[in-house]
């Protein structure tokens, strides 16, 4: 070690949670200070905001609903004056007391002189509406006065709810210019209390960046299936011991990846040699060469048949899948004529189109990308594949292909019912296959999607379900002439 090493070893903590803690508390003290300073100018403007604040949002309530029982008083006095019903009567003095009641509560409140007074010239009116009204004898009620009273009434009580308005805007307005204040404050302390932390840590960068950038180099070694290379880490001694023990998750790994694929061996041989067996037999029951069958029994021999066809084909996928993420790190690159590979994809998916009587187009231009033509058929199949599963009878079924600004776009869009919004993400997630839709839920293994992710990011492109689209919308975008590939490929 030299000298820098040794006096930095002297200075600071030799493990390196002690100096993730005097780093810390180092970097904090200055922004800690500055959030009780600003905790405590906080707690004073709220104590003196709740009370006036409090206050005027329960006047302005209050005020609300004074305006709310005026209107109904207005309406009943309307219509006793025209219909001097005895119920009508009732209704009206159960309305007044509504009313006299929230005047109550209002007047309880810290009003200013404006809202007293307001409130007070609201009740006059009240009363004396009401009053003439309940006395007046059947008949004897000029409309037009009752309808200036009134008016006059709810012109009073706006004025009150005018004054509550103002009132708490009033108070508002002080307030915000408090909050300025301390606003203006606490920016001048976090700005200072900001260079003195970014100091601090600036400071502690230099001990720490080193073992850090080593330990996110060994996981992206381990994320990258790198098992090849052993992992060292420098530093203090809890990261050392980190880096051992990635070391020996590596070792680990590459024990996993050897026992997997000895699995997927033993796995195809042990399953497919007894399910062949049994789909022979399936056949030969079902041509009867063992003797005829009865009805039942040919249903059953159906069941057995589709059944092993299906189990075939989901063990199939599942292997397909495993030596699809393999096959997603090692590319055959070479340059691939986008145009035709769809023709030839479209081809390969004509018949299963015709027996559902789906229309499938095809608009693209001709242009030539760089990738595996393999893998890119397989992800262009899978779409196609899923676009025919999920189209109703009669449907259509459009590809589109164009290159701009030196990416790929290519589109498949079909009629079905789409994609649900909660599922566009789980979408591309292996063995998920989603809920059933108007059409029931497809049978497969949800790979095909998975298998085509892998691929497609592998080119270094995204794969992705358009939303505001009718239907179902996949969008495949593809760099045309990716570096990493070029790079790997030379």
């Amino acid at each position: 070690m030299n000298a820098e090493g040794i006096s930095a070893a002297a200075r600071f903590p030799r493990s390196f949670l002690g100096l993730l803690i005097a780093g810390f508390l180092l970097v904090a003290l200055p922004l800690l200070g500055s959030l009780l300073y600003s905790a405590w100018h906080t707690q004073r403007l709220m104590e003196q905001g709740r009370s006036a604040v409090s206050g005027a949002a329960r006047a302005a309530m209050a005020s609300r609903a004074l305006v709310s029982r005026a209107g109904s008083i207005e309406r009943l006095a309307l219509q006793v004056a025209v219909l001097p019903d005895a119920r009508l009567r009732a209704d009206l003095e159960r309305a007044h007391a509504g009313f006299q009641q929230l005047a109550a509560e209002l007047r309880r409140q810290p009003l200013d002189a404006g809202q007293a007074g307001a409130l007070q010239r609201a009740l006059d009116s009240e009363r004396s509406l009401v009053e003439r009204v309940v006395a007046a004898k059947r008949g004897g009620l000029d409309l037009a006065s009752v309808r200036a009273l009134a008016g006059a009434m709810v012109d009073q009580a706006y004025q009150v709810l005018a004054a509550s308005d103002y009132v708490a805007d009033r108070e508002v307005e002080r307030l915000g210019a408090g909050a300025d204040d301390v606003h203006r404050r606490l920016i001048v302390l976090v700005l200072l209390a900001t260079a003195l932390a970014l100091a601090a840590a600036l400071a502690l960068t230099r001990l720490i960046s080193r073992p850090i950038a080593e330990l996110d180099s060994a996981i992206r070694q381990l994320g990258d299936a790198d098992f090849e290379r052993p992992i060292r880490v420098s530093g203090p001694a809890d990261l050392r011991s980190l880096g051992e023990r990635l070391d020996w998750l590596r070792l680990r790994l590459t024990e996993l990846e050897a026992q997997k694929n000895r699995f997927l061996r033993h796995l195809s041989h042990d399953l497919k040699t007894p399910l062949a067996a049994l789909r022979e037999g399936t056949e030969l029951l079902n041509d009867q060469v063992a003797g005829p069958l009865a009805p039942p029994q040919r249903q059953v021999v159906a069941i057995l048949r589709d059944n092993s066809v299906k189990l075939q084909r989901l063990i199939e996928d599942l292997l397909d899948y495993q030596r699809a993420l393999h096959a997603a790190s090692g590319l055959q690159v070479g340059a691939v004529a986008m145009d035709a590979l769809l023709r030839q994809s479209l081809r390969s998916h004509q018949l299963a189109a015709q027996g559902k009587a789906l229309r499938i187009g095809l608009k693209a231009t001709a242009f030539t990308l760089w990738g595996d033509a393999a893998k890119l058929r397989s992800v262009i199949d899978n779409l196609l594949g899923n676009a025919v599963k999920f189209t109703p009878e009669g449907g259509e079924i459009r590809v589109l292909a164009s290159e701009h600004g030196g990416a790929a776009t290519i589109d498949v869009i079909d009629s079905g019912a789409g994609v649900p919004p909660e599922e566009r993400d789980a979408i591309f997630e292996a063995f998920f296959r989603g809920r059933a839709g108007a059409f029931g839920r497809a049978e497969g293994t949800g790979l095909g999607l998975a298998i085509a992710r892998e691929f497609v990011e592998a080119h270094g492109g995204r794969i992705e379900v358009v939303q505001g689209s009718r239907g179902g919308h996949f969008r495949v975008t593809l760099p045309l002439r990716p570096a990493t590939l070029l790079a790997e490929a030379a």
